[in-house]
């Protein structure tokens, strides 16, 4: 039994607009044209999609509407505070609703000016006095840095006397600095201040200027062969580094096919290897780690500097340096290793160097002097030496002997049977048999 039966209603079925309505088969897309089918099959049938987000305007906020402004734009008088004058001038001001504009000129904020030091006649004949530059000539130099805000360009064209910029700028700073230390209690008070932190080198602006002209003036070909000069200084330096890391590999660079060096020295060359100097191998071994902390590692720094000191030499003479270190009884490791203690030990190793590079030169010269000498003495085979007594002899014929022989044949043959008394005699030669005769 059901709810049917109860109701008293036929068993029958929906009809088929009560029944759920059948989805409508969607209909299936056509692939876009310029799509691939991977792509398409990414998007799921429903599309590519559109590459700007498309809102209805419905959407979007109207904006509320306001109450509409009269704009105007009235010519108005205006004052400026950066002026001390008081002077009124006109200008163009949008004017909204009738209202104009209130307040300060609005350019007004860009005025800045320059506050310059005044000095008494007091402190003038305390602190001040320069025997280059007057009382009249300060006073007219101050009174145009304030007038100019120290633009000093406008400055030197305006000045009364022939000044540079260089000088001017030099008795302006030096003058202020001089003021502002002895108006504080303590210098320490005035130590951060740019003027007296940093004091005005006047030669060193003119440098710089006369660096600058000559860099800007320079021409194309100077240029590239600056250029070229400087590639050739890198390439330099690359050699040096890729023959300096084959010798500590202990493999031959590809400089070592010319002239070998002996012990690091070449022997014609008439200079030793440079050497580094103290102050620079203890600045360069300190690790920058520990730079930042100002911490110096006394142990690390030594081994540091000694390789820095020997990274020109080979191995052969870094052992002769230690050699001769334990003959002076000197310990190849100082025992108190402070700062100081290393510098000096730095340098008695750069000086063992020197000595044993110099020795080694001597060598090689005395080497090429015995050298030359030897070679003077040794004539070649194919040019024979003629003596003082072949040149202009007259001809003189040999005198004839008794013999009808001339002496010279005769000592000839002399010589010549000399020569073979010693030699063994010949064997003595066999007889021919004689011929038989019929009588026989």
């Amino acid at each position: 039994m059901d709810a049917k039966d109860i109701l008293g209603l036929p068993k029958t079925p929906f009809s088929s607009s009560q029944e759920k309505k059948s989805r409508t088969p969607k209909e299936p897309q056509r692939k876009p044209d310029g799509v691939s089918r991977e792509v398409y099959a990414l998007t799921g049938g429903v599309g590519m999609a559109p590459l700007m987000p498309t809102i209805e305007a419905s959407h979007l906020k109207r904006r509320p509407a306001a109450e509409k402004e009269k704009v105007a734009w009235q010519w108005l008088p205006f004052t400026s505070s950066a002026r001390t004058d008081n002077l009124q001038l006109y200008h163009w001001v949008r004017v909204v609703n009738g209202v104009p504009p209130t307040g300060d000129y609005q350019f007004a904020k860009y005025n800045k000016k320059v506050d310059v030091l005044k000095y008494t006649d007091e402190e003038y004949e305390k602190y001040l006095i320069d025997p280059a530059w007057s009382r009249e000539e300060t006073d007219q130099l101050f009174e145009l840095c304030e007038r100019f805000d120290l633009r000093f360009i406008v400055i030197a064209d305006r000045f009364p006397t022939a000044r540079s910029v260089e000088d001017l700028k030099s008795r302006y700073y030096s003058v202020s600095r001089s003021l502002l230390i002895h108006r504080a209690r303590s210098f320490d008070d005035v130590s951060g201040n740019p003027l007296v932190k940093d004091s005005y080198d006047a030669a060193h602006e003119t440098e710089r200027k006369r660096a600058l002209s000559a860099l800007l003036s320079q021409t194309k070909q100077q240029e590239r062969k600056d250029a070229e000069t400087l590639a050739e200084a890198k390439r330099i330096m690359e050699s040096r580094a890729a023959s300096k890391t084959a010798d500590e590999a202990g493999m031959p660079s590809s400089s070592d096919n010319a002239i070998v060096p002996v012990d690091g020295v070449s022997p014609l060359s008439s200079t030793h290897p440079p050497l580094t100097h103290p102050n620079t191998a203890v600045n360069s071994s300190i690790p920058n780690s520990l730079r930042t902390l100002r911490v110096y590692l006394r142990t690390h720094a030594l081994d540091q500097m000694v390789q820095a000191g020997s990274a020109s030499a080979g191995l052969r003479v870094i052992k002769r340096v230690d050699q001769t270190l334990q003959d002076l009884g000197v310990n190849l490791k100082p025992k108190v290793p402070t700062k100081a203690v290393c510098v000096e030990h730095l340098e008695l190793r750069n000086e063992i160097l020197t000595l044993l590079n110099l020795q080694k030169q001597l060598q090689n010269k005395e080497a090429e002097v015995s050298a030359i000498r030897e070679s003077s003495f040794t004539e070649a085979p194919s040019t024979p030496k003629r003596s003082n007594r072949d040149i202009d002899r007259p001809f003189v014929p040999d005198a004839v002997g008794f013999t009808g022989e001339r002496a010279g044949k005769r000592d000839q043959k002399r010589k010549t049977a000399g020569r073979f008394i010693d030699a063994p005699p010949s064997p003595p030669q066999s007889k021919r048999p004689r011929k038989l005769k019929g009588s026989d």
